[in-house]
């Protein structure tokens, strides 16, 4: 009897020691899953992903590809950007410019999109003064990364949180975004976008989400610093907060176009 409780006890400090090293792993990591995709990152246990129709924004999202295992987040003029550990994976996917930040990052994606899909009459933003600064190059490459290095430079989080309607987080969908403009103690906004969405059989709701930031760096995931749920964060329809990794939104922040 003696040595069978001593067996059990060093078999659970043994599934204790590898569950730590693992949890240690997945939060110092980037792409601990080495996933090839968003899609290919697992939804957390109980959970179930959305459906993604065949040509929607969601299985574009989902389909992004993620840059190998221990990749890092590089700044657009060079070198690796500061606080590593607040990103889960690495979007392969170039910047356009120094100005490509947070709420440029959710434009970005949004009018690639719609750009592969042909779709250019439907790529149009709102500026600062809520003017429309519509797309008209076609499917011109060069026309449209022009037209996105301009837009970054007319449009902020202000701009993208006016364009925007709130959403509630129970109707949450890949593609809607958080965002906040300047707020009293911030001088600045902060935007980023759910890039997958799950749901388990009790109704809760777990999001995935990308983002920029300033200055421009590699678009990646945003890390949940519980390794468990990496990179997903859980939310109730009747939370009125937020917490996407650093960042906090209120239940009118959560927005779509």
């Amino acid at each position: 009897m003696k040595k069978t409780i001593i067996s059990i006890i060093l078999a659970l400090v043994l599934v204790l020691a590898i569950g730590g090293a693992w949890a240690y792993y997945i939060s110092k990591t980037s792409n601990p899953w080495n996933a090839r995709t968003i899609g290919e990152i697992p939804a957390p246990f109980g959970y179930h992903r959305v459906e993604a129709p065949a040509g929607s924004y969601t299985e574009y999202l989902r389909n992004l590809p993620l840059k190998e295992k221990g990749a890092k987040i590089m700044l657009y003029t060079g070198g690796e950007a500061n606080f590593q550990f607040l990103g889960s994976a690495v979007i392969d996917q170039p910047l356009l410019s120094n100005y490509e930040q947070c709420a440029d990052v959710t434009m970005r994606l949004r009018a690639e999109y719609l750009w592969q899909k042909g779709r250019y009459g439907q790529i149009c933003f709102r500026d600062v003064n809520r003017k429309k600064v519509q797309y008209t190059g076609g499917s011109s490459r060069k026309a449209f990364e022009k037209y996105m290095r301009g837009i970054y430079g007319v449009c902020s989080t202000y701009s993208l949180y006016h364009e925007t309607k709130p959403r509630a987080i129970k109707d949450v969908q890949p593609g809607d975004v958080f965002v906040y403009p300047a707020r009293p103690g911030r001088k600045y906004g902060h935007a980023i976008i759910v890039v997958d969405v799950a749901r388990s059989k009790s109704g809760k709701i777990a999001v995935m989400c990308a983002e920029g930031n300033t200055p421009a760096r590699s678009q990646h995931i945003v890390r949940n610093l519980n390794p468990i749920s990496n990179p997903w964060f859980f939310f109730d329809e009747d939370d009125t907060v937020f917490w996407i990794g650093p960042f906090h939104f209120n239940k009118k922040e959560l927005r779509h176009y």
